[in-house]
């Protein structure tokens, strides 16, 4: 089970987290978009889909989309924006049992996610398994340079003004990898990307093939 003080975190976050300034979740978002993977009769799996910020351009593009998280604040808002689209969304642990059927998708979509996850075979093997033969799975997240650098996802809160830091574990590319191959994965293409300020690069991603 994931660390309750994560959703905490993220329950707090999800009335503001659209508004706040946030270069690493504009920056994941128009990455997303230029990425050439989804054919529009594919079902897609989204991880951590958060408030839908990208749930609706999934759906555009996609046959259909089943969009989770564990966040119960983040589904809600969530809820409110994608309430014109046919995007089904469900709360979910993706540390805990996934309750789809075998080869259930074609690809599979999680960006920002596994930085907070510190075991992550269980994640690539659950993803495998869900994932017909041939279907994709795409991850976006936080590049380990940046975690070296002290870099880690916070928030100030609206009301108290704390800045609130949320837990985080720290994956080399080569964990990311190796725990992908070994779940039986291929990888068919990575990508490191620099926002407009950036010195370094500020995201990783990475597509696997099933």
């Amino acid at each position: 089970m994931a660390d309750s003080s994560i959703r905490d975190a993220y329950d707090q976050w999800a009335s503001q987290y659209d508004n706040d300034a946030n270069a690493t979740r504009d920056l994941n978002a128009a990455v997303l978009r230029k990425q050439e993977f989804l054919r529009t009769d594919d079902d897609v799996l989204e991880l951590g889909c958060g408030t839908g910020l990208n749930t609706e351009w999934l759906a555009e593009e996609a046959g259909a989309v089943v969009a989770t998280d564990f966040s119960g604040g983040m589904l809600a808002k969530a809820r409110t924006q994608l309430s014109g689209t046919e995007a089904s969304l469900r709360q979910m642990d993706v540390t805990e049992p996934w309750a789809f059927d075998d080869a259930r998708f074609d690809c599979v979509v999680a960006t920002l996610v596994l930085e907070h996850v510190k075991h992550l075979e269980f994640v690539f093997r659950k993803a495998h398994r869900v994932l017909r033969p041939g279907g994709t799975l795409y991850l976006c997240e936080l590049h380990p340079y940046r975690q070296l650098d002290g870099t880690q996802a916070n928030f100030d809160h609206a009301e108290s003004g704390e800045t609130v830091t949320i837990d985080a574990f720290m994956h080399p590319v080569s964990e990311f990898v190796n725990e992908g191959v070994d779940a039986g994965f291929s990888v068919r293409r990575m990508g490191e990307w620099y926002g407009p300020t950036d010195d370094a690069p500020r995201l990783l991603s990475i597509l696997f093939g099933a």
